[in-house]
């Protein structure tokens, strides 16, 4: 049986758009005409490819198809590259990113780039520690990560690591923290967590010896992030790149002067995906050095 591309392409916009409305609405179709693609797809493969309930997600089917969907887009961005008449030739990379990486090295790194190539981004924020979810489920075609293991048929790339480190207004610490860190303090103090994905707060208290609960606001925004810490409602683990001119003010401060994490992060992309992913690759490898620290003993992976 020959892949009909019209439902694959209904299978994506679904899940790309997470929802059948917004997936039909993007592809200009009505969601009952998604619906029969999908439900068409469905039959011809003798199983389902998408997951309804609980919550809308591919089965390992449909993670296949979609996989097979990205490397097939990029393909063929790089055939309307050498033969313009075929169509248009406007280009879309879909990665995953953490929000840290967003708000601090990826735009500057890549901004040139996606002029010179005119490409255009379509970027799902996620935690550094579970974006790789999106590229084994078919949603992306490249993704930054802090795991150096590849999903099968991917290439993984050290970029380098981000220092985090544990601030707070000098109010909050001279409030919370009069005699220092210690653990009657530590669980009381109310701190700030990126989301339920974020470990870097437990990964944080656990180096300190402490490894009970502990208050905490959520603060999916690493722009907000920072605003909660200078405002004194809690205290949290951020990048230091981030905010070089809070900590030279004064505003934000260390909890511990000593204690720091340095998360790695890796360049995940499918190894077929065509010249414009490999470009990309190539332009991250030669400018990330100057924003994040090398990783030692680190190498390429394949799968």
């Amino acid at each position: 049986m020959m892949l009909d591309y019209k439902l694959l392409q209904a299978l994506a916009a679904v899940v790309d758009q997470s929802g059948f409305e917004r997936g039909a609405k993007y592809l200009g179709l009505t969601q009952s005409a998604v619906s029969q693609r999908i439900k068409l797809l469905e039959a011809r493969l003798g199983q389902p490819v998408l997951v309804r309930a609980p919550k809308l997600a591919p089965t390992p089917l449909g993670r296949r198809l979609l996989n097979h969907v990205q490397q097939v887009r990029l393909l063929e961005h790089d055939l309307l590259d050498r033969i313009p008449a075929l169509g248009e030739r406007e280009q879309r990379l879909r990665l995953a990113i953490n929000a840290d990486s967003l708000a601090t090295w990826w735009t500057p790194v890549t901004g040139s780039f996606c002029r010179e190539h005119g490409v255009l981004l379509d970027l799902v924020v996620e935690d550094q520690d579970v974006a790789l979810k999106r590229m084994r489920d078919g949603e992306v075609a490249g993704c930054i990560c802090a795991t150096s293991r590849p999903v099968q048929g991917a290439r993984t790339h050290p970029l380098g690591s981000m220092r985090y480190r544990a601030l707070a207004s000098p109010d909050y610490i001279a409030r919370h923290f009069p005699r220092g860190l210690n653990h009657a303090a530590l669980r009381q103090a109310p701190a700030i967590v990126f989301g339920p994905d974020d470990r870097l707060q437990h990964r944080y208290l656990e180096m300190r010896g402490y490894q009970a609960s502990f208050p905490h606001h959520l603060c999916p925004s690493s722009e907000g992030f920072i605003q909660l810490a200078q405002s004194g409602m809690g205290y949290g683990l951020i990048p230091e790149r981030q905010v070089s001119r809070e900590l030279q003010e004064g505003s934000l401060v260390d909890l511990d002067s000593e204690s720091f994490i340095d998360v790695p992060l890796y360049w995940h992309h499918w190894r077929h995906g065509g010249s414009t992913l490999d470009a990309l690759t190539a332009h991250l490898l030669a400018r990330c050095n100057h924003w994040l620290t090398p990783l030692d003993g680190a190498q390429e992976f394949f799968d």
